[in-house]
């Protein structure tokens, strides 16, 4: 992996950027769950929930807030002292589908952590947002396909693949969405992940514009985990993985497209969605019954605390961006495959050996 000669350069605002947003949402994660509790959003243990004591949702208003305010202020200043230049393909309208849609993705998670929304209402909204961000120009036109380089789809493709794309993002995060940390600590490895691949010359090259986007998102979710980590003392909630999904679909295709690399270092969530989505139809039940057959789940039936399978599933995503970092085009999607079949394999191995039957978890 090779930097671009400009990257240097960016690194102090890189710095800027992951700690400002980082300190925003530390200090600001106490308030939004001092709140949490004044309006009962709170999720109280019981057969379908994996706490063990009432915990306060909602957490994800918190990095929302940070990303959104540090990235307004870093613009701004963009504006008057010139320290990062915007590439050409990056215009208005991009940004405000990037931060409108991420605060009316916050918004509609509110409601659901409020209300408790039913999964087809959650759907609807997944695929509202996905809607707003095509009408804002997020459109994947160009994608690797394994032996044949990069083809462009055609604009119908184009737009279905976009809306499964950001739609499917936002619904993995809300399946992986069960333990302390775990959502919260794989979306700052792929916000680091898509930032450094932001500052090689594969992408575009190079886009340090792009990277200090990812930075922030990344240092808003580490402020954020310092209080989502076990024992959590706040969970992300709706809100927060509305707002985490749609931004990290969104990153992946703003500027030149890096959705091969987003696809595998997210393949934990990726495919432990998808495998779970399957046995569910495979079962004759709705896709968003929730029970206790993701990976997270499995791992704490053979035997793992619930510290040892966050930590290992991070290992795991650290593992596969360190390959998306030195991988490229088509051998992105090639890895992806197969840690998509590897994953299925463990998935089986895993289902066969536990006898515990499947009861509701508070994910999905």
């Amino acid at each position: 992996m090779t930097f671009t000669l400009s990257a240097g350069a960016t690194v102090p605002y890189l710095f800027v950027a992951f700690f400002a947003a980082a300190a925003v949402s530390f200090l600001l994660t106490p308030l939004v769950r001092r709140i949490a509790i004044r309006y009962d959003a709170i999720d109280h243990p019981d057969e379908r929930r994996v706490n063990e004591r009432p915990v306060p949702r909602g957490g994800g208003v918190a990095v929302a807030v940070a990303f959104v305010g540090v990235t307004l202020v870093l613009l701004a200043l963009n504006a008057v002292i010139r320290f990062v230049a915007v590439p050409a393909s990056v215009q208005l309208e991009d940004l405000v589908g990037l931060l409108l849609g991420g605060v009316l993705a916050t918004a509609f998670g509110v409601i659901d952590d409020s209300l408790d929304l039913r999964a087809r209402w959650q759907f609807g909204g997944q695929l509202g947002l996905a809607l707003f961000a095509i009408a804002t120009g997020y459109v994947v036109t160009f994608i690797a396909i394994p032996g044949f380089g990069f083809q462009r789809l055609a604009d119908p493709v184009a737009i279905g693949f976009s809306v499964l794309w950001i739609a499917g993002m936002i619904n993995s995060i809300n399946f992986i969405d069960g333990l302390d940390g775990l959502s919260s600590g794989i979306g700052l490895i792929a916000a680091v992940t898509l930032g450094l691949i932001s500052l090689t010359p594969q992408v575009g090259g190079g886009q340090p514009f792009i990277a200090v986007l990812c930075f922030v998102l990344a240092g808003s979710l580490l402020g954020f985990l310092r209080w989502n980590f076990h024992p959590a003392t706040i969970f992300a909630g709706t809100s927060g993985v509305m707002f985490l999904g749609y931004t990290l679909a969104l990153l992946s295709i703003l500027g030149t497209a890096k959705v091969a690399v987003a696809m595998l270092v997210l393949g934990v969530p990726i495919i432990d969605a998808f495998w779970n989505i399957v046995r569910r139809l495979a079962q004759r039940r709705s896709p968003f019954s929730p029970d206790r057959g993701h990976l997270h789940h499995r791992l704490l039936d053979v035997g793992l605390s619930h510290r040892q399978t966050v930590l290992l599933i991070y290992a795991i995503c650290v593992a596969l961006a360190v390959l998306a970092l030195f991988l490229t085009g088509s051998a992105q999607l090639y890895a992806f495959a197969g840690v998509f079949v590897a994953s299925g394999l463990v998935l089986l191995i895993l289902a066969r050996g536990d006898s515990t039957p499947d009861t509701p978890d508070r994910d999905v």
